[in-house]
């Protein structure tokens, strides 16, 4: 169904706000700006901003929908004869590979983890946002497994892999602040990736195969 003007007026008015607010995130910090500054800069009221953003943090995460499902995409989509852990550390290593704002690999993206971890608002945001992604996760393994109701198995598995992808997302991080280039810090990644899915137990490696049609 094509998008009717009013919605994509919305839509643009949204991402518009959106933009601002991460300019004038990354120019002063989350917690200097207030929302009076951001709809004086976009040309709204206060009223349209929380309209479309009832918590000024969302002006920040507005992709949160997106980064909560997406290891659960990857899962519902992998291909058969995949593994659950195959469909996500297949993706990991192609978004270091292809330098994905996913991992951090991009022009930029220090500036945008420092907002983040001088902001105790976002922090706590994160730490929800990684939350609510394992939970997701572990459902839709559970379905995709066929799992037993009061099978731990799951969730347990949810926050394996999470957890792998965290640690390698921080080897990243750590890397660029220690001054290496993104080529050699996207290097030294891949291997990690490496070594942590060879501390996967068979039972995490070999969960949730798809069936061939």
């Amino acid at each position: 169904m094509a998008e009717g003007l009013r919605e994509r007026k919305k839509r643009q008015t949204k991402q518009h706000i959106s933009d601002v607010a991460t300019g004038l995130f990354m120019e002063r910090g989350f917690d200097a700006v207030t929302i009076a500054e951001i709809a004086e800069a976009a040309e709204v009221s206060v009223n349209t901003v929380y309209n479309y953003f009832p918590a000024k943090e969302d002006l920040f995460v507005d992709r949160e929908e997106e980064v909560v499902d997406r290891p659960s995409r990857l899962v519902r989509e992998r291909a058969a004869g995949r593994s659950a852990a195959q469909a996500l550390m297949d993706q990991l290593r192609q978004d270091i590979r292809e330098r994905h704002p996913y991992v951090g690999l991009t022009e930029g993206y220090e500036r945008f983890r420092q907002v983040i971890v001088e902001s105790p608002t976002l922090m706590a945001r994160l730490f929800a946002i990684q939350g609510q992604t394992v939970h997701r996760l572990g459902a839709t393994l559970r379905e995709e497994a066929a799992a037993d109701p009061r099978d731990p198995t799951p969730e347990f598995i949810a926050h394996q892999l999470i957890g792998l992808q965290n640690a390698v997302l921080r080897s990243i991080i750590r890397g660029l602040a220690e001054g290496g280039g993104v080529d050699e810090v996207a290097e030294d990644a891949l291997r990690n990736v490496g070594v942590m899915e060879s501390l996967l137990s068979d039972t995490v490696l070999n969960y949730a195969v798809k069936n061939t049609p």
